[in-house]
């Protein structure tokens, strides 16, 4: 167990985060009742990653003073996979913290099936930020059955992102690409003048969640299959948009459009987003607000210089034209149903969702606050690259989901490892996302 503000993490046990299969082995939980005879309450916050751990300890002194708690940071494996797997371990086991995250929304409907989440609807819609909250925030925020399981306190906006300086240089466009075809000739025409990659689309299993959730989710929108869950909560995986969205992915890789080795082995976002895309060996790439700041800011490690105006962005065109920018959750608070202070956690949650603790986390991690009002602070005001993204929130696109999304996530990471390895074709691809799906949740689930 690691209680921060020091310290380094335990390996998390395997686990099939998107069934949320359990397994056997130690964990750092909240104390059952262990600290209930103390003068001050504990509650334990599971966090990952540098950056978002020194946005957290930002925030504690003044949530500790105003509601007279102590608060033990446990810091968790920093992969987002590893994350999961941990935390789900511990929820199954009873001993989880008091307070996590959910990596992405899609996580969130498995955990509320499985019971691991306390439902606060009611504090939520009493609290005096709600009212702040941007629609889509609130609408990602709220489960099929009408409660709120799961606050998204920040928001992923992501797109396109380009280096604008290189293809300048190289006299290429730079106009925000009309439709699927458009965007594939812009990368072959970037292969040919300069032999470089013209794009990067998460793939593979090494990447888990963030094949679907940073790649291929990104242009469902405006394939014709835009939504992924139906009205039912079934699942729309035999639609031709599902396989039009791989054809698009084999392309990229038949061509050598994009970067494959690096996504085959651990990390597979570190060469392509870290090394390869300042260097200029990779010229565009979909990611979201956090690469402005966490990927190639100037406190990143590899930062590309004056990075607003030699990076640009381009929303996701549809495959025959229309554009759309993706938003989904960040941040998304949780409460353990286990803890042994449920009703102070709750407030905890609440007091993490200020305009303060969001704006530490934007100014760390690059996200946007899920709250309108954030614009109106001086810090935020500062982070010049992502005050105009905040005032296009709600001009955003966003995925409904369902429980066994998740899975879902997991089968893209597989059928788009296929198509890395050259082993089969789009119609094959969306097979495998098919069977995966329906070996783990049954034929029923998808329609």
């Amino acid at each position: 167990m690691t209680v921060l503000r020091a310290g380094v993490g335990l390996i998390a046990c395997a686990a099939a985060a998107a069934v949320l299969i359990s397994c056997s082995g130690s964990g750092t939980g909240s104390r059952a009742g262990a600290d209930s005879a103390a003068s001050t309450p504990t509650i334990r916050i599971a966090e990952h990653r540098q950056p978002r751990i020194d946005a957290l300890n930002k925030a504690i002194p003044k949530i500790e003073k105003q509601l007279g708690v102590v608060i033990e940071v446990i810091e968790y494996p920093a992969p987002e996979k590893d994350y999961l797997s941990k935390l789900l371990t511990e929820l199954g086991a009873g001993n989880a913290p008091d307070l996590f995250t959910a990596n992405f929304d899609s996580d969130v409907p498995d955990m509320v099936s499985a019971g691991y989440l306390a439902p606060m609807t009611a504090e939520v819609k009493a609290w005096d930020g709600y009212p702040q909250l941007f629609d889509v925030a609130k609408k990602l925020s709220t489960s099929a059955d009408g409660q709120i399981y799961a606050l998204d306190s920040m928001l992923l906006v992501q797109q396109l992102y380009f280096r604008r300086d290189l293809l300048d240089k190289a006299g290429i466009s730079t106009a925000q690409p009309a439709s699927w075809k458009d965007l594939l000739d812009r990368a072959r025409e970037i292969k040919a003048k300069t032999g470089k990659y013209g794009l990067l689309l998460p793939a593979g299993i090494s990447w888990g969640p963030g094949a679907f959730n940073e790649g291929f989710i990104l242009f469902a929108p405006g394939s014709k299959t835009p939504q992924i869950v139906n009205r039912d909560g079934t699942l729309n995986l035999n639609g031709q948009g599902v396989r039009d969205i791989f054809r698009l992915y084999k392309s990229l890789i038949d061509e050598e459009l994009m970067p494959v080795n690096p996504l085959l082995g651990p990390e597979p976002w570190v060469i392509p987003k870290y090394v390869m895309f300042p260097a200029g060996d990779l010229m565009a790439t979909t990611c979201g607000t956090w690469c402005y700041i966490y990927d190639w800011g100037k406190d990143s490690k590899n930062p590309v210089p004056d990075v607003t105006k030699n990076v640009g962005t381009w929303a996701v065109p549809g495959m025959d034209g229309g554009l759309s920018v993706s938003i989904s959750g960040s941040n998304i608070w949780a409460v353990n149903a286990k803890s042994a202070h449920v009703d102070l956690t709750k407030k905890v949650l609440l007091a993490l969702c200020s305009v303060e603790a969001t704006v530490a986390y934007a100014g760390l991690v690059g996200n946007i606050p899920a709250r309108r009002d954030a614009a109106d602070n001086k810090d935020f005001q500062a982070l010049t690259e992502l005050v105009p993204v905040l005032r296009d929130v709600d001009k955003g696109t966003f995925e409904r989901s369902t429980p066994g999304f998740s899975v879902v996530s997991e089968g893209v990471a597989r059928a788009t490892e296929a198509l890395l390895r050259k082993q089969t074709d789009a119609a094959g691809a969306q097979a495998i996302l098919v069977k995966y799906v329906k070996d783990l949740l049954g034929d029923n689930a998808v329609k």
